[in-house]
């Protein structure tokens, strides 16, 4: 029987941020819950060939897939919706496309012809979409198309989907998603710049098959048929996605109005009954936890002008909430700025209110001593700690220069001349620094880790399942500097263990302190591996711990 490939576009209309990532994921979880394959894509137009060079709080965090390519967070949603792994086939860059496209003519792939923006670059693009396709044997996939339609940026992407969609008409489906504004001077849901985005659309060459009418309020009547008659679409086709409590609700929102069956329709295939039963179960979940558990998130990508951007530790705030959801538990959680406890030292006092405190990754000197001294006030105070890369490295500096006794306790990334590096880099990585090689060079992507019997972490992995043979889990990383091997021995008399290790380089992936409520830090990045229905051990313990 010939597979099924049929492809859906994603596009943003009016304002970025609309809401395409969790669209892309929320269709994908429908069609898994009507038994088809289903894989996702991003299409980002930036010139970077990849998102790990990108500022944070411009972009949003770097989220890593198991094979080391850093990605837009999207594939973060992707990953959580789908509960499935994604790799570098799933995610491209402008820069990435271009520069599969200059590396082909350089090898002469191209046999002399002249090499074009038109037509080589959407051919690439096409040719990225239909591999993940075949990679992942993916009966439906979601590509979602980075900016909003008109800017020149994506202008080559929505030229790939008007090539596939002319060459095969019943295979892919086009989607808008648009904002409605309500102007609180007038107090009614304008349908104008939708209109527009739908006008910009069709200049290159395409018609949104569904238009979702993302805004604060429900889509009405009037608006609906005004967006019927001014965009040329079917009233039955403009859905409605109103602001939501949690966006693991979006499936079912979407799916009260059979988008599944309305895109199967328009991709030529037979309608399914659809089985959401595990998303119900999730979402009555989240609403029915009482107690309230607050958590200090502290470290310095956080503010931009007079906002915080909380996207720059999207994955977290999501394997947070994961943790206590299956604790049954709702959670709060407070940006702290650790630079506030630099300026003034009382402040550290105000952490005492908070039922735990996580430090996330991070990198440079900015608020560096701010956080240290956060860990401190966690372990002396015995609050539950979760330090995520930097924060452990972070965490065993502060209990070096405190316990140890060793005051001047640092790492090379921050103090270099220090005469105690407890965090130092590898001779290959400072090579990388030396050249500038900075795009793709860090430790990336999935290692093993060995865990050590009897702690906190090895029974936290072990409550949902049997750990292979060797004790042995798989996380994922993205980091440059390490643990100096070094302070190991002293640093374990003192209390503070070593309870995993990368069994090919011996480096140290996790730390716990003895006589702690929970007190765990990691080299690796667990919230890039939790998911609504699966959440981390780690963050499930922690909230755990927190909740006591």
């Amino acid at each position: 029987m010939k597979k099924i490939r049929k492809y859906i576009f994603v596009v943003g209309g009016v304002l970025s941020g609309v809401g395409k990532g969790v669209t892309s994921a929320s269709l994908g979880a429908i069609f898994k819950a009507k038994g088809f394959s289903v894989t996702a894509l991003k299409a980002d137009p930036y010139i970077n060939v990849d998102a790990g060079t990108m500022n944070p709080v411009e972009h949003g965090e770097v989220f890593v897939t198991d094979d080391g390519d850093e990605t837009d967070q999207d594939m973060g949603n992707y990953e959580r919706f789908l509960d499935e792994d994604l790799n570098s086939e799933n995610y491209m860059t402008t820069g990435r496309v271009y520069t599969s496209v200059i590396e082909n003519e350089r090898a002469m792939k191209y046999k002399g012809r002249c090499v074009q923006v038109v037509p080589h670059i959407p051919e690439e693009i096409i040719r990225r979409i239909k591999t993940a396709a075949e990679l992942h044997k993916a009966d439906i996939s979601t590509i979602e198309i980075g900016g909003t339609v008109g800017e020149y940026e994506n202008i080559l992407f929505l030229e790939a989907a008007r090539k596939m969609k002319l060459e095969k008409p019943d295979d892919v489906a086009i989607i808008l998603v648009s904002y409605m504004p309500v102007p609180g001077h007038l107090g009614e849901m304008k349908t104008k710049p939708t209109q527009h985005a739908v006008r910009e659309l069709n200049s290159v060459g395409l018609n949104a098959d569904i238009i979702v009418a993302r805004g604060p309020f429900v889509l009405d009547k009037p608006r609906r048929e005004k967006l019927a008659v001014f965009c040329n679409i079917s009233k039955d086709n403009c859905i409605s996605a109103p602001d939501v409590k949690s966006i693991y609700q979006i499936p079912l929102v979407l799916e009260e109005q059979e988008v599944g069956n309305k895109l199967l329709k328009i991709l030529n295939i037979k309608s399914r009954k659809t089985n959401l039963l595990a998303w119900n179960n999730l979402y009555k979940k989240i609403q029915n936890g009482k107690k309230i558990i607050k958590i200090a998130v502290v470290g310095k990508y956080f503010s931009t002008g007079s906002y915080t951007l909380s996207d720059s530790y999207i994955s977290v705030i999501e394997a947070v909430k994961h943790g206590a959801w299956a604790n049954n538990v709702k959670v709060e959680m407070d940006w702290v700025d650790s630079e506030e406890f630099e300026k003034n030292k009382n402040k550290i006092k105000e952490l005492k209110k908070y039922n735990g405190i996580l430090v996330p990754g991070g990198f440079g000197t900015r608020g560096v001593e701010g956080i240290i001294k956060a860990i401190q006030f966690a372990r002396e105070n015995k609050i539950p700690y979760l330090g995520l890369c930097y924060g452990m490295q972070l965490a065993t500096i502060e209990f070096v220069r405190d316990v140890l006794n060793k005051k001047d306790a640092h790492t090379v990334e921050v103090n270099p001349e220090t005469k105690n590096p407890v965090i130092h880099i590898n001779p290959k990585q400072a090579e990388n620094v030396r050249q500038n090689r900075y795009g793709g060079t860090m430790r990336l992507g999935a290692y093993d880790c060995v865990l050590k019997p009897g702690t906190k972490v090895f029974n936290a992995y072990n409550i949902e399942k049997d750990l292979p043979a060797g004790r042995q889990v798989s996380e994922r990383h993205r980091h440059r500097y390490e643990f100096n091997n070094d302070y190991q021995d002293a640093m374990e008399k003192a209390g503070l263990q070593v309870v995993g290790i990368n069994p090919e380089s011996g480096l140290v992936e996790i730390v716990e302190l003895k006589n702690h409520p929970f007190f765990v830090g990691t080299q690796f990045h667990p919230e890039f591996k939790s998911r609504p229905m699966r959440p981390h051990p780690l963050f499930r313990e922690f909230i755990k711990a927190a909740a006591k």
